[in-house]
């Protein structure tokens, strides 16, 4: 054992106290009991300790003005106590269930330090304690079979850095097979452990000895460039780029990529479909997933329509005469021809009368007895249309009977119930629950989607909406005229300006709903932004800070991005308070009263990414927070939950898909350059109803109005749509 002299590299004692462990890292702080009864202070990385438990540490010393001298340890590995004060406090520690202080004495003082092995090999003699039944018993063999190959996994991991909540996560998997099948296929870990990329994967098999350029190795790095494709919306790559991507990620010599390529296509991991400009490399799932849309599309436009026939003049005059309402040319003929198809598209931008169209179709068709069913797929879109139509709507999750561990209820074997079927919003709408909802309409359906082609596509892979469009095989009424009262409106004007590859109106107008404030420089842009949010607009407008004025901005990182400017609001809007509980995860404090987001789908919770919420109680002991979302109050989070919140004062425009916000304010800067593009730019003005400031660079402003040029999408649905007859959407309107 070593002595712990002052120049003494390495010590090693029994952990007396561990003042501070954090899990997801292993990062502790402790105190530890060298063998001449001295007590020394170590911090570094363990994955799981407790107290009585033998450390060896090796490191450095440093001295800290606070807490004196200190070892800052490289290493440190966990040894079995081997005194019967060690066991003792080991077992009292409450690592193994069934055994707090009291039992853990009277084990170890009937067993002394056989006691290990007696749990190990003679767990029956356990109930020659007092106390210890066969129930406890079998409890604690339990226990102690289940933490001691939970922490061999996690020593195991920790060495090879995965934290401590991934080994858990590993052990839950795979159970005691963990470790056996880590070491017989690392790339496992990517493919089936949520948080564990392809890097890490590999860092693990470069270190058990796998060889740069094994078959295994290069077939997962090619699997792992499609899956960061689908993470940036690609449904597929062309073949070359694939081939070039994935030498990229694992410097090799893109010609020993070819073998393991056409093995994954032998093995159908991944399907080649030819169209007219280049051959496209598809994860098998995306395949078929697009491949189900575009039959049930096809098949949809061939047969009859199901819905009763309407007499043009008579239904669209009835409608007039009970709604006060006159419908334009554009939206009477959208009417009647999505009434005439069994797959109809309606698309514009904002003030083109797409809820007035709903309207109509709804009343006219529900009076023939028509059963319609109403979709989004945001739960915040889901509520603006039921408010727009008056009709109850479904998240697309909810009206499939979306089941955590089961997936979709709704499928080809189990329908949905309904005659029409309408999705709003759907650009936002990727090509996996696209194909779950086209696999769920009945026989008889219909299907009407409706949304803006526009603005930004969904987060997840496919175009869906702009491939249907743009493969001419559907029929698609596509709106353009501005109605009299949004044409009123600046914030309308400016959107279409933006999409038209103009710069908007900027001259001030009084009572005006759209404004640009010029400011030079992140600091200067930050300043404004929280003067407008924090005093201004809320005195000007009446609006709360928080519940009503949303900040957009194209980008995380920087100091105009969400993080920089959610520190900032977070400290205007919200500062820290002697009675205000607070929590700090993952390097962000959330206090009561924090506007969050949530960015993962929780089915357990019936929360999705993209809700946003507030923080409505923090507790202490247990460490719990509560989260109010529209609709759903008092959402229970553990901490360790929590990186799936977000601060809200500010979010990506990305995440603002699918909402609307009473006030909208829009950070623009040449520093996000990268992003400054037209249609993000549209679909951030297009997320305001009453109020949108812009504020920042006129050259920022003309770059993203400029910039038409979004990044392509790599997708098939489109060609294999265009299969089509050219004609079934002609003889479809004669069938009307």
């Amino acid at each position: 054992m070593s002595q712990t002299a002052p120049d003494a590299p390495e010590i090693e004692g029994s952990v007396h106290s561990i003042v501070f462990h954090n899990e997801e890292n292993g990062y502790t702080i402790m105190q530890v009991r060298d063998a001449r009864g001295e007590t020394v202070t170590v911090r570094g990385r363990i994955p799981a300790v407790v107290e009585g438990e033998q450390i060896r540490a090796a490191g450095r010393w440093k001295n800290d003005r606070r807490f004196g001298r200190q070892l800052e340890a490289d290493c440190i590995h966990a040894l079995p106590p081997e005194t019967p004060d060690g066991i003792r406090r080991f077992l009292a520690s409450g690592f193994i269930d069934g055994i707090g202080p009291a039992y853990a004495g009277r084990i170890v003082e009937a067993f002394g330090i056989d006691t290990f092995r007696v749990i190990d090999e003679e767990s029956q003699r356990l109930e020659e304690v007092a106390g210890i039944g066969k129930m406890r018993r079998l409890r604690i063999k339990e226990s102690w079979k289940k933490q001691r190959s939970v922490r061999v996994i996690m020593i195991f991991l920790h060495a090879h850095g995965l934290s401590t909540a991934r080994a858990l996560r590993l052990y839950k998997t795979y159970g005691d097979e963990a470790v056996n099948i880590l070491r017989a296929d690392p790339y496992r870990l990517a493919r089936e452990i949520p948080g564990v990329g392809f890097r890490t994967a590999d860092d693990i098999a470069r270190q058990m000895g796998q060889a740069p350029d094994a078959p295994r190795r290069l077939a997962a790095g090619l699997l792992h460039v499609l899956e960061q494709a689908g993470r940036n919306g690609h449904c597929a790559l062309p073949r070359e780029k694939l081939i070039t991507d994935a030498a990229s990620t694992l410097a090799c010599d893109p010609d020993t990529l070819e073998i393991p390529l056409n093995q994954l296509i032998l093995e159908s991991r991944v399907i080649v479909e030819n169209n007219s400009e280049e051959t496209l490399v598809f994860p098998t799932g995306l395949h078929e997933a697009e491949s189900l849309v575009a039959k049930a599309i096809l098949r949809l436009l061939a047969a009859p329509v199901a819905l009763p026939a309407i007499d043009p003049v008579a239904a669209l005059d009835w409608f007039e005469r009970h709604s006060d309402l006159k419908l334009g040319a554009e939206q009477a003929d959208a009417v009647i021809r999505a009434a005439r198809h069994r797959f109809f598209v309606i698309t514009g931008g904002p003030g083109v009368g797409k809820t007035t169209i709903l309207k109509a179709l709804l009343q006219i068709l529900v009076a023939k007895k028509v059963n319609p069913v109403l979709c989004a797929p945001t739960g915040r879109a889901a509520k603006r249309l039921a408010e727009s139509t008056g009709r109850e709507a479904f998240t697309i999750h909810r009206a499939l009977e979306y089941q955590p561990h089961a997936g979709f209820t709704r499928t080809a074997h189990k329908p949905l119930a309904g005659d029409l079927f309408i999705i709003d919003e759907a650009s936002m709408i990727d090509i996996n629950l696209m194909a779950a909802l086209m696999s769920a309409i009945p026989p008889h359906g219909s299907v009407l989607l409706v949304g803006d082609v526009d603005q930004l596509p969904s987060v997840g892979p496919g175009s869906v909406l702009r491939d249907i469009i743009e493969s001419g095989a559907v029929p698609v009424a596509r709106l353009t005229e501005i109605y009299r009262q949004a044409a009123s409106s600046r914030i309308v004007l400016a959107a279409h300006a933006v999409n038209e590859g103009q710069r908007p109106s900027l001259e001030r107008v009084p009572d005006s709903d759209f404004f640009f404030l010029e400011r030079q420089g992140g600091e200067a842009i930050t300043e404004t932004i929280k003067h407008l949010i924090a005093e201004r607009i809320p005195e000007g407008f009446k609006l709360h800070p928080r519940d009503d004025i949303q900040v957009l901005t194209p980008m995380n990182r920087q100091s105009l991005g969400t993080k920089e400017l959610n520190a900032t609001l977070q400290a205007a809007l919200n500062p820290p308070a002697e009675l205000k509980f607070e929590i700090e995860r993952f390097g962000t404090t959330y206090r009561t009263g924090d506007k969050v987001i949530q960015v993962k789908n929780n089915y357990e919770k019936e929360i999705f990414n993209g809700d946003i919420g507030h923080i409505t109680e923090i507790t202490a002991e247990p460490a719990s927070i509560y989260v109010t979302f529209d609709g759903n109050e008092h959402i229970h989070y553990e901490p360790g939950e929590l990186d799936e919140l977000q601060l809200a004062y500010a979010i990506t425009i990305h995440k603002s898909q699918g909402s609307e916000f009473p006030a909208v304010v829009i950070p623009l800067s040449s520093q996000h350059y990268i992003m400054l593009q037209r249609n993000l730019l549209y679909t951030a003005i297009t997320r305001g109803k009453r109020l949108v400031i812009l504020v920042g660079e006129k050259r920022a402003l003309d770059l993203a109005v400029q910039n038409s040029d979004s990044t392509r999408r790599y997708s098939g649905l489109k060609d294999k749509l265009k299969a089509a007859p050219e004609s079934v959407p002609d003889q479809v309107d004669q069938q009307g």
